[in-house]
Order: structure tokens, then sequence, then C-alpha cells
């Protein structure tokens, strides 16, 4: 079998890729549509975060594509690990593809030190299953929720946000579009690592932020007009300190969908209601902001019971799938 490495000037084989990721999505996720081509081909040549990532791609029989794999490769934290991305189109399924470009993402995993395979993978699809016929190991489940805005009450995100207000005497709240402005940019990097303590996959190393890593790795999206992104932070108003942020996309081709990014409290501030009222103070921006915004799709570790707590208040429901990540060794992908 061919497998052949994507060159990011190959606009006519990022469109046949596209093509073979659409496809899947529409067969295995019942809930939000694929990403737009312009999200995709910005996935598909950017980097995560700087991290180095490569696009390999089984070429079809007219010239398009039947199935590819992006793979990244860690630099900073997770230097053992690669986080792999493989689509199969669904009338290809079951003819040994993923089987081929698991090994060939195997290899070059291998050929950079990596010891594990990481993948994100909706529950009960064919990827999924794929995953537990070669014997990959369940490591976090992400149960998902979906924000119904026509289904919220009137005044009820005016009185979560009064109620939040109330328990947060003593903060302010930020608001910008993406890119930040230059001020914020530690105070982001200080949220940040307080999500650190949110469940993981056992032997993932959380990220170690700062101002610098803010600047030069987040926000790549937003700054190429793919996506419009909205932050808001909780400022503590004595310390100057950011004790919150949510930040929340809205893809320009599908702007009825709004997908929750992070939200996160630092430890100190806990237990003021911060959570809520960033959450709360977005939806009323976005209301202005994005009028055709009808939904908004978040994820939680089924043990994050705070911030599922939060959603619930805010009309959050879950929906299947749920998102599920797996982890298989590199030499097990080796031999499969």
């Amino acid at each position: 079998m061919r497998i052949e490495r994507w060159d990011p000037a190959d606009t006519a084989t990022a469109l046949a890729l596209y093509e073979v990721y659409r496809a899947a999505e529409l067969a295995d996720d019942p809930v939000s549509p694929p990403d737009s081509a312009g999200v995709f081909r910005a996935h598909l040549a950017g980097s995560w975060e700087g991290a180095q990532g490569e696009v390999w791609y089984v070429p079809g029989a007219d010239g398009g594509a039947v199935g590819f794999y992006r793979l990244d490769l860690p630099d900073l934290e997770n230097t053992g690990r690669a986080a792999l991305d493989l689509v199969v189109h669904p009338a290809a399924r079951r003819r040994g593809i993923g089987r081929e470009l698991l090994r060939h993402a195997a290899e070059r995993a291998a050929a950079s030190g990596r010891e594990f395979l990481d993948s994100g993978l909706l529950a009960d699809s064919a990827g999924e299953a794929f995953a537990k016929r070669l014997g990959a190991a369940f490591t976090l489940e992400e149960v998902r929720r979906v924000q119904y805005l026509n289904k919220i009450p009137p005044g009820t995100v005016a009185s979560l946000r009064a109620e939040a207000a109330r328990k947060a005497a003593g903060y302010s709240l930020a608001s910008w579009r993406e890119p930040p402005p230059e001020e914020y940019l530690a105070g982001i990097a200080g949220v940040l690592n307080a999500f650190g303590d949110a469940p993981r996959g056992e032997g993932v190393e959380a990220a170690a932020w700062d101002a610098d890593r803010v600047r030069q790795r987040t926000g790549r999206l937003a700054r190429e007009g793919h996506w419009r992104a909205y932050a808001v932070a909780a400022l503590h108003d004595e310390s100057g300190e950011m004790a919150a942020f949510t930040r929340v996309t809205v893809d320009p081709e599908q702007p009825g969908w709004g997908h929750q990014q992070v939200t996160a409290v630092t430890r100190s501030h806990r237990g003021h209601r911060l959570g809520l009222l960033v959450k709360t103070a977005m939806l009323e921006w976005l209301a202005d902001a994005e009028p055709e915004l009808e939904r908004i799709e978040t994820g939680n570790a089924a043990s994050n019971d705070h911030m599922i707590a939060v959603n619930e208040a805010l009309g959050y429901e879950v929906v299947a799938p749920s998102w599920k990540m797996y982890e298989i060794p590199v030499h097990a992908a080796l031999g499969v």
C-alpha cells in the first residue's frame, strides 16, 4: 500500500483529505457538523501549540484519497508521546487501510523516540471499535454537553450572573477578541497552569505556561481568520491577578455553533463563583456579537464535578457520543 506525505502547498490533496474527514464525521458524529474546509486545512497544515506535525495519506484510485493520519510530536511536555488523528473514508473501511496507516504512524513516532500514541475517539464509533480490536487502552472519557440557547428561559442568564457577582465581590471583568492584549498574557498563563489539575490520562503531563508560550503558541486560527475567538476574564481588584478565564470560538462558516475551549479558575481564587460569572458574561456578550449562534458545545471529564455543576446550571445537556481517549504503546502499534 502506497502511503505518501502531504505537502502543505498541495491544495488539491488537501481538498481530497477534507472529503475523507467530512465523510467520516458525517458517518460517525450525529451531533455537531464537521469543521469547515478552512478550519480543517488550518489544522492540517499548522502545528498544535507549536509542536511539530506531519500528515500522511493513502491515495485513491481516482487520484483522491481513502485515508490519512496527522501525527503531532509534542516538544515541551509529553516528549515520549505522539498524538495521532487517523481517518479512513467510510466506504474504504475494513480493508486494512487503518492498520497500514497505524503501523506507518508508529514507525514515524518511533523514529522520534516516542513510546506511546494517543488518540481521541468518539464513543461507539468505528474508530473506537478499531482501537479496541488492536488492544489500545482506554485512558479518559470526556462527556459531551451542548447548550441549546433557545431553551434557556428568559432572564436565566442575567439572574445567574447577578447571583455570581454577589459571591464575586472584589473582582472585575475584562473581555477581548483574540489575540489577547499583551498585558493579559501572563495572567492567561497563570489560569492555564491552574487548569493543569483537571483530570487527564495517567502518564500525561500538564502543560507549563508562561506569557511567551501564550503569545507564540495559542490563537493561530483566530489570527488567521478561521475562528472568531472571544475571551472573558475575572481580575482580582486588590492584587490585579487574573483569577478566571473562559474562551469560546465560532467558525464564521458555521455561525450557529460555538465551541467552548477552556474555562478555568486559579486555586487561590476558587469558591467565589467565578466560573459561573465569566461564563454568564460570555453568554451575554455572544448574544450581541453572534446573533446567529444557537448552540455551544463543550466537554468535561466525567470526574470534573465543579465544572459540570456550572454547566448544568446554564442548561447544558449531555449528548452522545462522548469523546474517549485511548493510548497504545508504539512497539505494539508496530506489530498490528
